[in-house]
């Protein structure tokens, strides 16, 4: 299937989830789509069948990870061969999705939707980590990605199949960096992404802190004894 599947993990997003998924069917219907309920504890699940969204509903919380790898397992056995992560929150633009389509068929296997390929990253502290993991990046793959915190990714049928089939998959930098090492090809398209209007990120500057720390280690240690499935 040409078509490509987008995968939106959803928690606690029951104040979001009909507005992105109603736009993306009104406006954008050449796209598939699936929520991935991870485990809400609010009504998120409630209103996807009420409204007759698409819904793999998960019984218990699995995290960011196992409920991304849950959608391209989906993708995988439907035999997709595009599938993009798009956030439930109404942060991601689906305009975009078509022109990461295109740079993806230059050859990459991966393509980021980032805010940084033509515009600098703002001085913040918001912004401190970003730079820190990109900077990582490129000390251990040589390669330079600009947006590394980037939820909006889009993988090709290779990663699609490698996601699926592996056991130690996360969305995160961290995995970039270990594609890039074993070969993937990875590029980056300039976006613009919205500020939530509903509901509250899970990130708190603590733990956005330390996931960032968390980050930085796996990135600079971690990835260099990592092996695949």
């Amino acid at each position: 299937m040409d078509k490509v599947l987008v995968i939106i993990p959803a928690y606690n997003e029951a104040l979001n989830i009909e507005r992105v998924v109603t736009g993306l069917q009104e406006e954008y219907p050449i796209f598939d789509y699936v929520i991935v309920n991870d485990g809400s504890a609010d009504e998120t699940a409630a209103v996807c069948r009420r409204c007759g969204f698409h819904l793999i509903d998960l019984p218990v919380n699995l995290g960011l990870a196992g409920a991304f790898q849950t959608g391209l397992k989906y993708a995988y056995r439907k035999g997709y061969r595009y599938a993009i992560q798009f956030d439930g929150d109404g942060q991601h633009r689906p305009e975009y999705i078509e022109a990461m389509r295109e740079k993806m068929d230059e050859g990459y296997d991966i393509v980021i939707g980032s805010r940084f390929v033509t515009e600098k990253k703002p001085n913040s502290m918001r912004m401190l980590g970003s730079r820190l993991l990109s900077a990582a990046i490129r000390l251990t793959t040589g390669a330079s990605v600009t947006d590394p915190t980037s939820g909006m990714r889009m993988f090709n049928e290779r990663m699609i199949r490698e996601f699926a089939e592996g056991l130690n998959y996360g969305p995160e930098p961290d995995t970039i960096s270990y594609l890039l090492k074993q070969g993937a090809r990875v590029a980056e398209i300039q976006v613009t992404m919205d500020e939530r209007i509903l509901g509250e990120s899970y990130l708190k500057p603590v733990s956005a802190a330390r996931y960032m720390g968390k980050m930085m280690f796996s990135i600079l240690l971690v990835q260099n004894f990592r092996k695949r499935d």
